[in-house]
């Protein structure tokens, strides 16, 4: 086949209607009618093998083609199994680690799925009432289940309605990911509930020592599938040595720019504006990070008219989806995320990969630059470093994985005035940057490469500019530990009491709560005045008003930390949105 007829290099020679055991007719048309003629390696090497009865445990590349390599085998063993199941008799499961990624794998699969009679299949994730799931099994019944490891568990353990003796084949898709979410226990149990014999694929980019595990726990003589990225070329020896063995693909490119704290915004606007026509992603640290950059990026001038979308896992679960189909169906726009979106998710035409903040995971890193670049095409990505993270770049080539420097942009326009100014107009902004500063520096504390994000060397003067904050907050941190506060200058005669909410209902409640909190002070009862002696009246004398804002400023931190505090319980669920949103005053007025 000459190069014309073949153009894309991430594809093999062998088509689908090749393949031995030879695919089903109305397969093979689902795949025409979806555009798929030729296989990718990991379909070419994993179809054959789960179609033959194997277990399989494959290692391959992010975007590689491992959702059809696990959705025609399981179409296919279907076909040949029981010709009319009975309505609770569930015959295939897959897993996945993210509600996006196996909502993704499940309208990748309906296509092969309604080609099969009497089979039916649902979605199983969270951000839904697991009670409507329930009676939606109950009335129409379920074959295929698709979905993540804890409401998959859930509906498994409160259903005796579901008869799993027949299952013929487990998919357990990003393996070392249900692993690093936590998912192990969940897993055990639902492994145990299944019959052994049963057909297993077990996928995965990294084989871990915990993916080992699992192998050894729920497969059975697996055939083990190892596929790698096509290699790259260079003119240079050196560089030609480095690249292949690389473990990105070929036509992905990626830079690092290294760079102080206080500068990163103003590179990231400045690198936005010179892509405007692209489809970007950029990641994140935490969640509070996603809502602060997602909050206040439009409030810079140059960035008037971008798409600028935030995704991240706290979001409600129509929100995630609405984002993503957003996103999808841009041809030029940005993504705000953080690595709920770096794993699985095959988002179309993304053509750059910005890394705002690097992973606390370093395996992570791949996952992320994977959403480009993908079968075949070309991508981009960058990762932002500070100055004292210089070694990871050499951790990264050790890794296979190599990096290109490039210089900061000298015509970058500093945009922390327009975020300091944006924060004094709206408290909102105010108070995200700093839980987002907050959030980034305990993320940082637990950085997997400790040894290379060394969190006592971090610059929270520098990061707290980069950040747009008016004041350095008391947090302990700040207050207990020696870290520089080197390059942060505070906004002076500002009294933060007085900047409001932008939102009426917010700003509303806010002076309210106010007004409460003055009344009980009042009714306090007020302690003995102190004689004033010669020494009490110098004592009131040496209170400057800088002293006496300090004070204030204290007031005021301890509140933000107590929004803090309840952020970090709805975190952990130990209180809900509602009273999140009454204890904070942020609920909306009747």
């Amino acid at each position: 086949m000459d190069s014309s007829e073949f153009p894309n290099k991430a594809l093999t020679s062998t088509r689908f209607s090749e393949l031995n055991p030879p695919l089903s007719e109305p397969v093979l048309q689902a795949l025409t009618d979806s555009g798929f003629d030729f296989c990718t390696p990991v379909q070419a090497a994993t179809i054959p093998l789960l179609c033959s009865f194997k277990d399989v445990a494959v290692d391959a590349a992010t975007g590689s083609g491992k959702t059809l390599a696990f959705v025609l085998p399981l179409v296919e063993i279907l076909r040949r199994s029981s010709p009319k199941p009975k309505p609770h008799q569930v015959l295939g499961i897959i897993i996945s680690p993210t509600r996006e990624l196996s909502s993704q794998i499940y309208h990748v699969a309906q296509p092969f799925i309604s080609t099969l009679v009497n089979i039916k299949s649902m979605l199983l994730v969270g951000g839904v009432d697991v009670k409507a799931d329930m009676k939606k099994i109950e009335e129409e019944g379920v074959n295929i289940l698709i979905g993540t490891p804890g409401r998959l568990h859930d509906i498994m353990n409160r259903m005796d309605i579901l008869d799993f003796k027949e299952l013929e084949i487990l998919i357990l898709d990003e393996a070392d990911r249900l692993l690093d979410m936590g998912f192990q226990k969940q897993l055990t149990s639902i492994i145990t509930q299944l019959p052994k014999l049963r057909r297993t694929g077990l996928f995965s980019a990294t084989q871990t020592e915990a993916v080992e595990e699992l192998a050894k726990a729920g497969l059975r003589n697996p055939v083990r599938v190892e596929v790698r990225a096509e290699t790259k070329r260079a003119n240079d020896p050196a560089t030609a040595k480095q690249l292949e063995s690389s473990k990105t693909p070929s036509g992905l490119h990626i830079e690092y720019l290294e760079c102080e704290a206080d500068k990163k915004p103003s590179q990231l606007v400045d690198f936005l504006v010179k892509n405007r026509s692209k489809k970007i992603i950029i990641y994140f640290m935490t969640c509070a990070c996603v809502d602060f950059w997602g909050t206040v990026l439009p409030h810079i001038s140059v960035l008037k008219g971008f798409s600028l979308i935030p995704l991240h896992g706290k979001m409600k679960q129509t929100v995630r989806e609405k984002a993503l189909a957003s996103f999808t169906s841009l041809s030029n726009g940005i993504l705000l995320c953080t690595d709920v979106a770096a794993r699985g998710l095959d988002i179309p035409g993304v053509d750059c990969i910005v890394q705002y903040d690097p992973p606390q995971d370093p395996n992570v890193f791949i996952h992320r630059v994977g959403r480009t670049a993908r079968l075949g095409k070309q991508g981009h990505a960058v990762v932002f470093l500070l100055p004292k993270e210089d070694s990871y770049v050499e951790f990264l080539r050790i890794r296979r994985v190599p990096l290109q420097e490039i210089r900061c942009s000298d015509d970058a326009p500093d945009v922390v005035p327009q975020i300091r100014s944006a924060a004094k107009k709206d408290r909102d902004i105010m108070e995200k940057g700093v839980k987002a500063f907050v959030s980034y520096i305990r993320a940082y504390k637990e950085h997997h490469c400790s040894y290379i994000f060394r969190w006592r060397e971090l610059e929270i003067g520098k990061l707290a500019m980069g950040h747009g904050l008016l004041r350095l907050p008391l947090v302990p941190e700040v207050k207990q530990n020696s870290l520089s506060t080197k390059g942060f200058e505070p906004v002076e005669d500002i009294n933060f009491e007085d900047i409001k909410y932008r939102d009426k209902s917010r700003e509303k409640q806010r002076k309210k709560n106010l007004q409460v909190k003055k009344e009980a002070k009042e009714k306090e009862p007020r302690p003995k005045k102190l004689s004033k002696t010669p020494n009490a009246q110098t004592d009131m004398k040496k209170k400057t008003a800088k002293q006496r804002r300090a004070e204030q400023d204290v007031e005021d931190e301890e509140e933000l930390m107590h929004e803090y505090r309840l952020l970090k319980k709805l975190k952990k669920g130990t209180i809900d949105e509602n009273e999140y949103a009454k204890l904070t005053g942020t609920e909306e007025l009747l």
